[in-house]
């Protein structure tokens, strides 16, 4: 079986730092390789693989402004598409703009959905419905307007996250700076609780990083380590009392959830999208509406059992897992394109 994978051109895959979608486009790369499956990977130049590498864009346009992301997007996947009778299946994981090329190749595409950025996209996904085999992330991630042919939740490679089973005295909000994903409530959920915060991860929103968080930030009680790396990653979960997600939005899946559990530390997240999927509540953290019940939550965090939150993770939320899963929908589409 030969296997084209597609990914974005964002950040390096894998990515440095931030890039969660590129990261998990590498471990389902790896982890295809490890298998003995022929991949090649469609990524940045500077994109590391166990496998074979193709490219157009040598870099990634989030770190390298001089790059026009449309442009180079558009070269990137016209590049995968005049080589797709090379392989058997294509797995696309950018989006709905490889859709529009789907049918002017005869080989088959499956297409995992890693969210959706807004309604306005769900045009492409319904004109190319039957043509194509969506997978989506979670069940909550799900338009009732499109035909799925599974659910595959994101997996990662439990060497990378060490279990802790200390529980730490620092409160940890790991994720893009921005509106959706609760930073000020982050901060707010500390400060009543008088709990120490480190806050990681890419500002993506500046006028709110300026205006509603930078202004708490003292470096003793609520600190920002900016944008951090696998190895300070592991060290940060691993070390939490709890890992803070009050998100205001659907969250397709939640990386930093399953890896702050893999690290033994549970989640206390707001209840949208796919958090009942991922978290077990009052087992492996807790689900709250409000900073309030986040508050009223972290007294009880201490009586969760940190090697639940590992062992839930080993069993849900593995690549192997992930992986296998993909190979078994990758065995379906060519048996049913070439029967």
């Amino acid at each position: 079986m030969k296997v084209a994978l597609l990914s974005p051109i964002a950040w390096r895959t894998p990515p440095r730092h931030y890039g969660p979608w590129e990261r998990v486009v590498s471990l389902i790369n790896e982890g295809l390789v490890e298998t003995g499956i022929d991949v090649t990977l469609f990524a940045t130049g500077d994109s590391i693989t166990s496998g074979n590498l193709d490219y157009i864009c040598q870099f990634p346009y989030e770190e390298n402004k001089n790059i026009d992301p449309k442009v180079w997007e558009t070269l990137h996947i016209a590049h995968l598409f005049e080589k797709a009778n090379m392989f058997d299946i294509i797995h696309n994981n950018y989006d709905f703009m490889p859709l529009s090329y789907s049918r002017l190749v005869s080989t088959p595409m499956l297409t995992t959905i890693h969210g959706f950025s807004s309604s306005k996209i769900l045009p492409v996904y319904q004109e190319y419905n039957r043509d194509n085999y969506y997978v989506s992330i979670s069940n909550a991630d799900r338009s009732p307007d499109l035909d799925y042919l599974a659910t595959v939740y994101h997996g990662i490679n439990m060497k990378e996250f060490d279990y802790n089973p200390q529980t730490g005295d620092y409160l940890l909000y790991f994720g893009r700076i921005h509106p959706d994903k609760g930073t000020r409530e982050a901060i707010e959920i500390a400060k009543k609780c008088g709990r120490r915060l480190y806050l990681a991860g890419v500002i993506q929103d500046k006028s709110y990083f300026n205006n509603q968080v930078c202004p708490h930030i003292d470096n003793t009680n609520i600190v920002y380590l900016g944008s951090v790396g696998p190895s300070k990653r592991n060290e940060l979960l691993g070390g939490a009392y709890a890992l803070l997600h009050p998100i205001y939005f659907n969250e397709p899946f939640g990386l930093s959830v399953i890896e702050a559990m893999a690290c033994g530390t549970p989640v206390i997240a707001f209840n949208k999208g796919s958090m009942p999927e991922v978290i077990q509540n009052g087992k492996t953290g807790f689900l709250v509406q409000n900073v309030n019940e986040a508050c009223d939550k972290l007294d009880k965090i201490s009586s969760l059992s940190r090697e639940n939150c590992r062992r839930w993770v080993e069993e849900q939320f593995s690549q192997q897992r992930m992986v296998n899963d993909y190979i078994t929908l990758y065995k379906y589409i060519l048996n049913e394109n070439f029967a």
